[in-house]
């Protein structure tokens, strides 16, 4: 063993170390490993940073763009609504992702997909108090699932397919064994992987899975509350709901005090109470609970007549906090009485006074000293009032940008646009991606800034250093020596052992290079393994094996690209996905040993 291999072995056991005991973050973690490995010359500063313009890697950036465009217009909702339907239990959302992001996966690429639903399950755990930790790794985990069913599920079986068509032109006494993967030649195998992969997180995985609350569920007690009204216009989707169905029951931060209904009040409001047009609802609750309020269509706040509702000229609008001051000309005023409009071109949408929760009309509450006001206001009101000695305090409210409802549907018949595109191949995925957002720019349907500010670098900085590091595995030789060792061990041992330690190093590299170099490492020592004297028998099934085992990567979140999309924003540790992981792994494992030789026999 060089100095090199035995270098980045100690290094890549070092990264896993840091992983486990969160002892730094992993793009940290992973960037600097990978520095380190070109300033010692094992690999080029050209290989080191060669992940940053991978398709991969390009193809999440423009994803973001997309599914902030779909979550700035409001086109998200209308998809979570259709999508999550009526589910009101987490299992029950977990059964509606078992037989939808499968399917999906089976046929696109599984980023986009798990892309999309990450804002639209994180908009529905809100609504039901649920972490967003016990639904993000299911979703990663069933994308993986569905990936492993058809051919084009996923660039590893592509990839499988290709080297053995490859190594058929080169080896003509294999050319049978070794003929490309058939379209659905792998389902006979992926659809048990799935419908067991899918049971396992539906009914197992939950007890491993960890429950980390929110942070306004974890300091709900000491979070501001405001009063506020909100009006039910025609046309908006709650009408005809009951309140618990339309998910107005048990918001996180907020709650529901009473609906007004032809000057009738309607309290304490029950859940199966039905939201009629015209309907007026008084809530209490934290400021970012009434932004979202604020993102149903037809659902405005009840604030003074200079309140702007109409879509184009909310975007120069944006949600400010104020607090009266002692000398403030609004104190023993009331908020209707306080012509807000000719004094600060701003209007009232909510009310905040210490921890009493205020009760009545907002335009009849008497002003007093301290009281927190949320405005409606312009795009630089926070700025100009800054010094205004009417105001203690000033300061905006972030991501309080009104949603571009005027721009769904270009949004919704973009995003179908770019689902054509994938399944037909016609471009390039990260072509696809960008094209597409770039599209939403042009169309209005997301901001510049609001563009570069969607993009998650530390996701892209993790997923493009991880590249690195397993270009500097295979370029040391640890990985091949690695390999082969373990390989040319076994060729004393029976097929289905075999085929099980196989299985066993892809999954081991795959969770610690990538799920594509993983299976380019392995197939060549599957070949040289079946051309073996006393060794009689097909490389097919061992084949299969890798393209298996190299897509299913469960243990890590550094192993596949859409576990590092789930990893931040689920708030996960490295343990989480041993925890959770490591018992699917071995199911699977089980599973393909005991069926890849009854599909495709060592001796046919």
């Amino acid at each position: 063993m060089g100095w090199e291999a035995a270098f980045t072995l100690l290094l890549v056991v070092a990264v896993f170390v840091v992983l486990v005991r969160d002892m730094a973050p992993p793009d940290v973690t992973l960037m600097g490993a990978t520095l380190t490995l070109a300033l010692v010359g094992i690999i080029t500063p050209e290989q080191a940073f060669s992940g940053f313009v991978n398709p991969g890697l390009l193809t999440v950036a423009g994803l973001f763009l997309v599914a902030a465009a779909m979550r700035e217009t409001g086109a998200l909702d209308f998809f979570g609504a259709w999508f999550l339907g009526r589910a009101k239990t987490e299992r029950g959302v977990l059964a509606r992702m078992a037989g939808s992001v499968t399917v999906l996966s089976a046929f696109l690429n599984n980023t986009p997909i798990v892309a999309m639903m990450i804002p639209v399950l994180d908009s529905w755990r809100r609504k039901h108090q649920i972490s967003p930790s016990r639904l993000l790794l299911p979703l990663s985990y069933m994308a993986i699932l569905g990936g492993t069913c058809t051919l084009i599920g996923t660039s590893t079986n592509l990839l499988v397919s290709g080297m053995m068509a490859e190594r058929a032109a080169e080896l003509p006494a294999l050319r049978e064994h070794l003929a490309p993967i058939g379209m659905f030649e792998i389902t006979w195998l992926g659809l048990p992987y799935a419908i067991v992969g899918c049971v396992y997180l539906m009914f197992v995985a939950p007890r491993f899975i960890p429950d980390r609350k929110d942070l306004i569920e974890r300091f709900g007690e000491n979070v501001r509350e405001y009063l506020v009204e909100m009006e039910v216009r025609p046309g908006c989707r709650l009408v005809g709901q009951g309140v618990e169905e339309a998910g107005l029951r048990r918001l996180p931060g907020l709650f529901l005090i009473e609906i007004i209904r032809n000057d009738h009040t309607i309290s304490p409001v029950g859940p199966q109470e039905v939201i009629r047009a015209g309907d007026v609802l008084t809530f209490t609750g934290a400021v970012s609970n009434i932004v979202e309020l604020e993102r149903i269509p037809g659902f405005v706040p009840v604030a003074d007549d200079n309140y702007e509702t109409r879509a184009p000229a909310q975007r120069g609008r944006m949600l400010c906090e104020a607090v009266v001051s002692p000398t403030s000309p609004l104190l023993g005023r009331s908020i209707r009485d306080a012509d807000f409009r000719a004094l600060y071109n701003a209007a009232v949408v909510a009310v905040h006074r210490g921890g009493e929760r205020l009760q009545g009309r907002i335009g009849d509450i008497v002003l007093q000293n301290g009281d927190t006001l949320l405005l409606q206001t312009g795009a630089h009101f926070a700025r100009a009032h800054r010094n205004n000695a009417d105001f203690v305090l000033v300061s905006g409210v972030e991501q309080s940008r009104p949603v571009r409802h005027d721009k769904a549907i270009a949004a919704s018949v973009l995003l179908g646009a770019m689902v054509i595109l994938l399944a037909t191949g016609i471009v390039e995925t990260h072509l696809a991606a960008f094209m597409i957002g770039g599209l939403m720019i042009l169309t209005r349907c997301i901001s510049p800034a609001v563009a570069r500010q969607s993009i998650d670098w530390q996701t892209l900085i993790t997923i493009g250093a991880a590249f690195g590091l397993g270009r500097a595995l295979e370029e040391s030789g640890a990985a091949h020596l690695v390999a082969g060792g373990i390989v040319n061990s076994a060729g004393v041992l029976g097929p289905v052992a075999v085929l099980a330690l196989i299985y066993i190093l892809t999954s081991a590299f795959t969770e610690s290079v990538t799920n594509n170099a993983a299976a380019a490492i392995m197939l060549p020592f599957v070949v040289a393994l079946a051309m073996q004297p006393g060794f009689d028998v097909s490389p097919r099934p061992f084949a299969i094996a890798i393209a298996f085992a190299a897509s299913a990567s469960f243990v890590t979140p550094i192993g596949y690209q859409t576990n590092l999309m789930v990893y931040g924003p689920g708030g996960y540790r490295f343990t989480d996905f041993i925890r959770v992981g490591l018992p699917l792994n071995l199911i699977l494992l089980v599973l393909a040993t005991l069926l890849i030789p009854v599909l495709w026999p060592f001796h046919p």
